[in-house]
């Protein structure tokens, strides 16, 4: 690729292959420079118990990924659900507004909608919808 992006450079001057070859020598030399100023560390150069708490602390964030993911899954589903429950009008203001980050004017362009009536749509639409996972998870209703 190198060789390819710089063929304008070549001036002619020797063979083709003689060109080629010092281009791909001058890039391994610069890999193995550029591996010496960042040396790897590998696991074999870890004593045991070195390489169990690696062993420990990756299974743990790898466990601790699984839950976050896991949980997004379920208030994804949580939120699908409720907003199943509301009407198209909230569902779409919150789908566009918090769920995909549409600006404000741009929601107010697709609904024909003022900019104030999208902002007063989406205030009243997540105290609806908070007061649907509240009455979901039997707690009172939180004012304020």
């Amino acid at each position: 690729m190198k060789a390819f992006t710089q063929l304008g450079s070549y001036e002619g001057r020797g063979s083709m292959e003689g060109w080629f070859t010092r281009i791909t020598t001058n890039t391994c030399l610069n890999m193995l420079r550029s591996a010496k100023r960042r040396p790897e560390l590998t696991v074999s150069n870890l004593n045991e118990d070195e390489s169990g708490w690696l062993e420990s602390k990756y299974a743990g964030a790898a466990e601790e990924k699984f839950k976050s993911t896991e949980r997004s899954f379920v208030a994804a589903d949580l939120t699908e659900r409720v907003l199943e429950t509301m009407s198209a009008d909230d569902r779409l203001v919150l789908t566009l507004v918090d769920g995909e980050d549409v600006p404000v004017k741009e929601v107010a362009a697709m609904t024909g909608w003022s900019e104030s009536k999208v902002k007063v749509q989406a205030f009243r639409a997540r105290r609806r919808m908070r007061e649907a996972v509240e009455k979901l998870l039997g707690k009172e209703p939180l004012r304020g």
